[in-house]
Parts: structure tokens; sequence; C-alpha cells
């Protein structure tokens, strides 16, 4: 959840703070998560070669198959 400074006064602020907070409990704002390990992305991941979005087209296209199967769930 967003954090606050302070609570809201008035019933419209707490209508709209309610549907933000609805939002951000279902998952609706922020950035999709990157599902792949952070071992990946270490000195050694990429020193081994393991895929990463940038790296690898094909993982970046598995990626993107994953979030939008994610959010067609939702």
């Amino acid at each position: 959840m967003a954090e606050r400074k302070s609570a809201p006064k008035d019933g419209a602020q707490k209508e709209v703070q309610a549907v933000v907070d609805e939002a951000e409990e279902l998952g609706y704002l922020g950035a999709p998560v990157d599902p792949t390990p952070k071992e990946h992305y270490t000195v050694a991941g990429v020193v081994a070669g393991k895929p990463t979005p940038e790296t690898d087209q094909e993982h970046a296209r598995e990626v993107r198959h994953q979030l939008d199967d994610a959010a067609r769930e939702r």
C-alpha cells in the first residue's frame, strides 16, 4: 500500500483513497515483476550465461507471456 502522510479529511478524499487501496491490493498499480530469478542478474549468473530478458530474446518472450497470462487471470 502507498504510504499516507495523514488520514483523508473529507468524503471525497476517503472515497478516492478507498479506490486506490483496492487497486493496490489487486495488483493493478505498479510495474509488473520480472519472474527471472535474481541469481541470473549476479556476476556468477552472467558469467554462466543464465538468461535475462535484457540478454536473451527468447527468455524475454517467455517472461512477457507469463506476465500477460498472469494479467488475464486477474
